[in-house]
């Protein structure tokens, strides 16, 4: 009686939309993502406090920003905090609450020390909790803590190798942490493989095309930016987690290589937003 009071909600058409909302993400793409966002959006109408579901809403936002899927990413953006914080609010001690909100806040601009805070705190409530290891590596790798962010995504990819919302992820973050120690052999490696298990993951053919540019191996970036241009026509991402400016500077000046002339302007402005947005 206990457990089923504390339930994240007690109305079953919520839960019922909430579950088939996360059954819809992935693997993601731009229909799946909206999709996937209109049933969250219809459980947060019923039960408004539905925190699991507050949080899940706001990763739907995030992603639609990140893959530039949205003409105004502004709104999107704020979207995802705001519903991450409501999630925060509806629910303090949710394992997945804490790793999705702390991820999406990570994102945009909140404090990576107090985000990694949140979830560790969600690990220390769920040690098994694959996706927790996963979101930790990828925050750690925002936050320059690269070595680390290796163990802690192998620590997921331990507990649950098989899972569908792996999909290529893990493989992404670990590429990436690899690219910033400026290990672009151990760097590609992983991303071919991410973009094989998640071709519709637009960050892992940036990082691709930047690692293959540093290597000089420019015809081959520049074929995985044309694969890239098909799925987004956003080549360089419009928000820069990664906190450290020589991190930033790698993958864009990665990316200047790959793109050549016609895109230089482009990584110009990107640079110009970041990191100090983050500071």
């Amino acid at each position: 009686m206990r457990r089923s009071a504390a339930r994240a909600t007690i109305d079953l058409t919520a839960y019922d939309l909430y579950l088939r909302a996360v059954g819809a993400f992935f693997p993601t793409t731009k229909e799946r993502i909206l999709a996937s966002l209109a049933l969250l959006e219809q459980a947060i109408a019923i039960d408004r406090h539905y925190g699991p579901a507050l949080s899940w809403a706001a990763i739907c936002h995030l992603r639609l920003v990140v893959d530039g899927f949205v003409e105004a990413p502004e709104t999107s953006r704020r979207k995802a905090i705001d519903l991450a914080r409501l999630a925060l609010r509806a629910e303090e001690n949710h394992a997945g609450i804490l790793a999705n909100a702390a991820f999406v806040l990570a994102y945009f601009g909140e404090d990576v020390g107090a985000m990694i805070g949140l979830i560790d705190r969600a690990l220390a409530l769920n040690p098994s909790f694959a996706r927790g290891w996963y979101l930790s590596g990828l925050i750690r790798v925002w936050a320059g803590q690269h070595e680390l962010a290796i163990e802690h995504v192998e620590t997921s990819l331990r507990l649950s190798p098989h899972s569908l919302e792996h999909m290529g992820l893990p493989l992404f973050t670990m590429g990436t942490a690899y690219f910033f120690r400026r290990q672009f052999d151990d760097a590609a490696s992983k991303l071919i493989l991410s973009v094989q298990d998640n071709p519709s993951h637009s960050p892992s053919y940036r990082f691709l095309a930047a690692c293959y540019a540093h290597m000089g191996r420019l015809d081959e970036a520049r074929a995985i930016v044309t694969r890239l241009g098909a799925i987004t026509p956003q080549v360089v991402p419009t928000d820069l987690p990664w906190r450290n400016p020589e991190d930033c500077e790698l993958l864009l000046s990665g990316l200047r290589l790959a793109t050549g002339e016609t895109a230089r302007c482009l990584v110009s402005r990107a640079n110009l937003q970041s990191p100090a947005r983050f500071a």
